[in-house]
């Protein structure tokens, strides 16, 4: 019998695991000895924070890397294809989006293993869910160039791409650029679209506002500085 891959997500920030994950995504968290994670020391974190069944120095907890070969996918999943049950873990949020997890569940489905997504917080999908936009229609897009003119050229591409298929577009930034992301914006955006900014979600700080762009104009930017977001735009 092989195991199975479980999908486990992730914790958004600094909160109790109660909060936001249900009891079965934590039961099953706490019952794995293998884990496959994107980093190994935030994962040893979430995973002290669940309590899990035996000492952390007893999990096995291997690194996934950022683009692993075919060679290094069947060796973090040699202990499913041997019988035991694993776990993949992102940094934050669902492991296979906005991550490398994508290319190790390919390389589970090609080896005929069970693969279980687990519920827990997906950053896109509650900023997407709280923002308004169209939730039919929508799409992401990772991050945009760090360049002033590659981003505004950037910027006006996923307007206009927004105003012909009618679709939300989605997008990430590195806390510390989130100023000059939304500076751009702003600047570059047509006055009616809409401008979403989803700032540490499932946190005490959570804030998600959605406003035209013309709205946020003359708005002091410098609040959402450092702090985790997820960017929307809707024309």
């Amino acid at each position: 019998m092989k195991g199975t891959v479980y999908l486990v997500p992730n914790l958004l920030g600094a909160v109790a695991p109660d909060d936001v994950l249900p009891a079965r995504t934590m039961a099953i968290a706490r019952s794995l000895g293998h884990w496959i994670v994107e980093t190994p020391k935030p994962a040893r974190a979430f995973l002290k924070s669940l309590a899990p069944d035996r000492p952390i120095a007893e999990l096995a907890i291997a690194e996934i890397g950022e683009q692993p070969d075919a060679e290094r996918l069947r060796t973090l999943l040699a202990p499913a294809l041997a019988g035991e049950d694993v776990g993949v873990l992102s940094d934050a949020g669902c492991p296979g989006v906005a991550d490398p997890g994508a290319a190790l569940v390919a390389a589970a489905h090609v080896q005929g293993l069970r693969v279980v997504p687990l519920v827990g917080p997906s950053s896109l999908l509650l900023a997407l869910m709280a923002s308004g936009m169209n939730g039919q229609r929508f799409e992401f897009h990772g991050y945009l160039p760090v360049q002033p003119e590659a981003r505004v050229t950037a910027v006006r591409a996923l307007e206009a791409a927004s105003r012909s298929r009618r679709a939300a577009q989605l997008f990430i930034e590195t806390p510390y650029r989130n100023v000059a992301m939304l500076e751009t914006l702003v600047a570059t955006l047509a006055p009616m679209t809409r401008l979403c900014v989803a700032v540490d979600l499932t946190l005490p700080t959570e804030s998600v506002v959605t406003r035209p762009a013309r709205e946020w104009r003359g708005r002091d930017c410098s609040a959402y500085a450092k702090r985790p977001a997820i960017f929307l735009i809707e024309a």
